[in-house]
């Protein structure tokens, strides 16, 4: 089975434990002040923006919490400045590895990512090193009780969706191209299947077989990632057996 289908399902799941203990509102209020700095306060003309303040309801943030985060990000309110940063390397078994990170001290971060890492097998690599790997895309997620196979796929296709899969026992997750996935998400909605989550993602390409330890690794390497608060998004190329990932 392919890692980064499991674990974009497995991360989704735990992203609700997340925001029991309020990482998952630090990470969502850093891309929206981000955002809204780079591309402006305006949802409607900054689609990186109105993907973020998606994300935030979805995840029950209170509106006055995204209020604030664009104002931070527009200047009206006092605020720090994130740096957006991509790092990219190698876990175990030469898995390529990307992080999207926003960090308000580079020096520190890269110091941080370079040693877990390190801790779990793999080594930072140089910028470039497996971007090639990936593909970016859109990526939705459609809970199952929403709707039947048929049905949903029908849509989705219809409304420009390149790839539909339905292997998770919770969701089926529907590919996009990047500018289309606000199209297809809009399409699901207006024919009632309700939308768990819609965002920008980068697949890989090819895939890295793990087995055993190496596979241990790869997801202890993946949550390490997860759990770091700079950490906006990490992508990877393993295929591992889902066992791995839901011992985890």
């Amino acid at each position: 089975m392919s890692g980064h289908n499991k674990w974009s399902t497995i991360k989704h799941k735990k992203s609700k434990l997340d925001a029991k203990r309020g990482k998952l509102f630090t990470k969502l209020i850093r891309e929206i002040t981000t955002a809204a700095r780079l591309g402006g306060g305006d949802p409607e003309a900054n689609p990186r923006l109105r993907a973020a303040i998606q994300a935030a309801r979805a995840a029950n943030m209170p509106q006055e919490n995204i209020t604030k985060a664009i104002q931070r990000g527009t200047g009206e309110l006092p605020g720090v400045a994130y740096e957006e940063v991509v790092y990219e390397g190698y876990g175990p078994g030469g898995v390529a590895v990307m992080l999207q990170v926003l960090t308000d001290n580079r020096n520190r971060t890269t110091a941080e990512i370079r040693h877990l890492f390190s801790k779990f097998g793999g080594n930072l690599g140089e910028s470039g090193c497996v971007a090639y790997l990936f593909k970016k895309q859109g990526y939705i997620l459609v809970p199952k009780s929403a709707g039947s196979e048929d049905a949903v796929m029908e849509v989705a296709l219809e409304a420009g969706a390149e790839d539909f899969f339905a292997d998770d026992p919770e969701f089926y997750e529907i590919y996009t191209a990047p500018e289309d996935l606000h199209r297809v998400k809009a399409s699901l909605e207006a024919k009632g299947f309700a939308v768990e989550e819609a965002k920008i993602d980068m697949v890989p390409t090819t895939q890295v077989r793990l087995e055993d330890k190496k596979a241990e690794q790869m997801v202890r390497l993946m949550e390490a990632f997860e759990d770091h608060d700079d950490v906006q998004n990490v992508w990877a190329n393993f295929d591992i057996d889902a066992k791995y990932l839901e011992a985890s």
